[in-house]
């Protein structure tokens, strides 16, 4: 076993109790046929099907062995194993033996988020109705919420983003990686980070521009916004391939739309109750993105906002006329600067 490993170890020990089951590398190996089918891979690794001995179906992450320091699986193992809310995926499991890193997590049948919002192939992706979305956009919000107030420690998620929003059988939405997540007290508002982490596209302002204001769960509520703005527009917010600038940025493409009046999303068939929906959804999302921390709503009224009438919700100020300029690190999810201690990490106002 090397030291870093060992360091691992030590630290899953000290940050129990684990509720979960440590499986073998050849559970592991078994449960997935030698890794049969893969479902998905990404620059964390690779996810397989498999099955238990109890005949239940999951998924496998087999995380890269060059991957980081560990940082990465621990925040999986200790994060989502304090957790339990039908919003927040169920990690069934782990392994850990001689450098091999694995995690065991419930079966989501219909994939991830990201399929249905940009790939609208009708032969595969049956488009997903207003009410569907709505839904789906009120269930990340409660698991959100109770992220950071149900909890017995504050979980930050910092990577909420379409393809990290998983869809069980019935299109309940579930979120899942928590890679880059950070545990905090509840008495803290916020959080001391030494690095930048997140997605591009995703990421708050105050994470990589101190001048916007401390980092704290209102981080998450940035990306929450995105998210649903990519939800009604069906597309990426930031459109590289556009020649035209006013839309190469959605979130100033649709402001512009609502202050003016104009029609807002260009389905000939969207119903008047349709269009509500999607209006009300903007502008929740345009509240949560705005560049003050302290201007974006907690994720307990932003439930509130999606289950009231639109009549309720005022337009809010105008959010940045063009996306943010963020350093790219060869990797669209990154966290700058190294990885920091696994003990330093963990803590917060320091």
């Amino acid at each position: 076993m090397t030291n870093n490993d060992q360091r691992i170890e030590s630290f899953i020990r000290n940050n129990g109790p684990l509720t979960i089951k440590r499986f073998t590398f050849s559970e592991i190996k078994k449960m997935t046929n030698s890794f049969e089918v893969k479902l998905g891979e990404g620059g964390y690794g690779r996810v397989y099907k498999g099955i238990t001995i109890k005949n239940c179906p999951v998924a496998v992450k087999v995380l890269n062995a060059s991957k980081g320091n560990g940082e990465e699986f621990i925040n999986e193992v200790v994060s989502i194993s304090r957790t339990s809310h039908v919003n927040i995926v169920t990690l069934l499991g782990f392994c850990l033996e001689g450098g091999k890193k694995a995690l065991v997590y419930e079966l989501m049948p219909n994939g991830s988020l990201e399929k249905f919002i940009y790939n609208r192939k009708l032969e595969t992706n049956p488009p997903l109705s207003w009410e569907k979305l709505l839904q789906i956009a009120g269930g990340i919000a409660r698991g959100l919420e109770y992220l950071h107030r149900g909890c017995n420690a504050r979980i930050l998620h910092f990577d909420i983003k379409p393809n990290n929003i998983l869809l069980d059988e019935n299109f309940c939405p579930k979120i899942s990686d928590f890679g880059l997540a950070k545990l905090c007290s509840k008495t803290h508002s916020k959080v001391s980070m030494l690095d930048a982490r997140g997605t591009v596209g995703y990421i708050a302002p105050e994470v990589w521009n101190r001048n916007f204001g401390g980092v704290s769960h209102k981080s998450d509520v940035y990306s929450y916004g995105m998210l649903i703005l990519e939800m009604v527009g069906g597309r990426k917010n930031v459109n590289e391939e556009s020649s035209c600038s006013s839309d190469i940025y959605f979130p100033h493409w649709v402001y512009g739309q609502i202050e003016s009046g104009n029609k807002i999303i260009g389905y000939d068939d969207i119903t008047r109750e349709e269009s509500e929906i999607a209006k009300k959804m903007i502008l929740v999302g345009l509240w949560c993105i705005q560049p003050m921390p302290s201007d974006r709503p907690p994720m307990n009224r932003v439930i509130e906002m999606l289950e009231g009438s639109l009549d309720q919700l005022s337009i809010p100020p105008k959010p940045f006329i063009f996306p943010p300029t963020i350093p790219r690190t060869g990797e669209e999810n990154f966290a700058t600067n190294g990885v920091l201690s696994f003990s330093a990490d963990y803590q917060c106002g320091r």
